[in-house]
């Protein structure tokens, strides 16, 4: 997809009810082959520059790169997106504590290249957990506000089924660290694999996923299919907010 038709498909997105559009240079999917900076950089600051005059949601650049974060910060974007928050190094945190850009804290076990060879748990949600509660500290460390910062468990990152469905489940243990929680399994694998759906027909599992982690509390969902989503979960919303009256 060019530059151009990534601008016109985010704006539609917007228009859809997106509350956040997500641009990306680099495939994360497993085994995905790594992309030099400089062309990750070409393909996505365009985008960005061409979004932030058209849309009035905000904008994120996925990215474990933190030069990529740095100019897509500058070119409009003030999330960002970051699977590589495994790291031992700090200047993606330190970057985000100087722009004051959100950021997306998301568990990964191993590299995209890595993450599916053998995932690995004695307990993934108190793991999963556990990271986030050491994370949570580093990027204090590193000045980054806690109100900056949103969870994502990594669905399928480094993840068997098993493990994703466990997450799934244990979403609440995550929530009560005290920041928002996002949720990410549109289109993913382990849909298919449970409910014996081919890749073009996951849309409903995923839908299923979406509305069970709203009733836990979730506030972010991510997204491919932005009207059907958007009603599943003011649907699920009605539901949830009927049965508090």
């Amino acid at each position: 997809m060019g530059a151009e038709e990534a601008v016109r498909r985010g704006v539609e997105l917007a228009a859809q009810g997106a509350g956040l559009i997500a641009v990306g240079g680099e495939s994360t999917r497993p085994g995905a082959v790594p992309v030099a900076e400089a062309e990750e950089l070409r393909r996505v600051l365009p985008v960005i520059e061409g979004l932030a005059g058209q849309v009035r949601v905000p904008i994120s650049i996925d990215t474990m790169k933190e030069k990529v974060a740095r100019e897509a910060v500058r070119a409009g974007a003030s999330v960002v997106n970051d699977i590589a928050a495994n790291r031992k190094e700090r200047r993606m945190w330190r970057l985000v504590a100087e722009t004051g850009a959100g950021y997306v804290c998301v568990h990964m076990q191993g590299t995209p290249q890595t993450m599916q060879a053998n995932p690995s748990y004695q307990d993934v949600v108190g793991e999963v957990r556990a990271f986030f509660v050491e994370r949570l500290k580093e990027l204090k460390d590193c000045g980054v506000g806690a109100e900056q910062i949103i969870f994502d468990p990594g669905i399928g990152f480094g993840k068997t089924v098993e493990h994703n469905l466990l997450l799934l489940g244990g979403l609440g243990s995550f929530l009560g660290l005290g920041r928002p929680v996002l949720v990410g399994v549109s289109r993913k694998s382990f849909l298919g694999k449970v409910t014996g759906a081919g890749a073009g027909e996951r849309l409903p599992a995923g839908l299923a996923c979406a509305c069970l982690a709203v009733e836990t509390g979730v506030q972010f969902i991510r997204a491919h299919d932005v009207v059907e989503t958007v009603r599943a979960v003011r649907m699920a919303e009605a539901i949830l907010l009927a049965k508090r009256q």
